[in-house]
């Protein structure tokens, strides 16, 4: 019992003032885009926070959208926190339970009607479904960024994606066409459920944008003959060093280099340029880096 306690202890000391900070934000601003553009026109968010705004619609008033965030994301955070940490489970419930407070703040505390349309977009189905999607999104992104997350979907697809076989963007998407189902069978129309699709495409797209950013790097792998004149080439043109490997030619059999490199991708021509003007055989490989981060010195 004193070592579990002391090891709580410890984790909570692990915690993040500016991490917390930045989840209560997240919290406000999903709360913001959820309450004020897709909940009063009935368009529907993705995973957990989607299922909890059908259940608020089809369940007596008394239990409402933020009673339901908490229910529904609770056990999940809790049921995970061995896979994920002790401190990723507090991030995540700590923004869970800001959005589900903001959220319960703007429909019943503050002076703002979100019954029947959206206080900015009106009645408008296509702007409530792009800027609910763009503005949670945004939430979402930020959570994960500051190392939790805000809706229970995440945990549970990284929990179970691998045991039934499949992917954890296709766990999602199955859990998501199941629910808007669900939701046009319920309200009898697809018009709402096939609008919460552009919610769900736009809010991926912008916490993609918000975790990985939009000059996102670029991993260069080059296969050549001469390593070292490339990596010479490379470091006084880009004013950076590569990393050299070693390595032999499967068909030829001949020692070859491979030179790792990272750029961002405005110096993608550059690159090129200057690998083959020191070797034209030289094989360039691209890949997206979505951070790079730099050891201290």
């Amino acid at each position: 019992m004193k070592k579990r306690l002391q090891s709580v202890l410890s984790a909570l000391g692990a915690l993040s003032p500016v991490n917390l900070a930045f989840l209560t934000l997240a919290g406000i601003i999903n709360a913001f885009g959820v309450t004020i553009f897709l909940f009063p026109v009935k368009l529907y968010d993705s995973g957990i926070s989607g299922l909890s705004m059908l259940m608020d619609q089809i369940t007596p008033d008394w239990l409402t959208l933020p009673l339901f965030l908490i229910l529904f994301n609770l056990p999940v955070f809790l049921f995970a926190v061995r896979k994920q940490g002790f401190v990723f489970t507090v991030y995540s419930l700590w923004a869970v339970g800001v959005y589900s407070f903001v959220s319960w703040l703007i429909m019943n505390v503050l002076p703002v009607d979100v019954s029947f349309v959206s206080p900015l977009a009106g009645s408008d189905l296509l702007l409530c479904a792009i800027f609910g999607g763009a503005v949670s999104g945004v939430g979402s992104g930020l959570t994960i960024r500051s190392g939790g997350a805000i809706d229970g979907i995440d945990v549970l697809s990284v929990t179970f994606a691998r045991r039934i076989g499949v992917s954890i963007g296709s766990f999602v998407l199955v859990f998501n066409t199941v629910l808007y189902i669900a939701c046009g069978i319920v309200l009898r129309s697809w018009i709402l459920p096939l609008y919460s699709i552009v919610t769900y495409f736009v809010g991926s797209k912008t916490v993609d944008f918000v975790v990985e950013g939009i000059d996102r790097s670029k991993c260069a792998m080059i296969v050549t003959a001469r390593g070292e004149a490339v990596s010479r080439a490379l470091s006084e043109s880009f004013s950076s060093a590569g990393t050299v490997l070693e390595a032999t030619g499967g068909y030829s059999g001949e020692a070859k280099s491979v030179i790792y490199f990272v750029t961002n991708h405005f110096q993608i021509n550059k690159l090129k340029t200057v690998v083959h003007r020191e070797d034209p055989a030289a094989f360039i490989s691209l890949m997206d880096v979505s951070d790079v981060i730099r050891a201290r010195t």
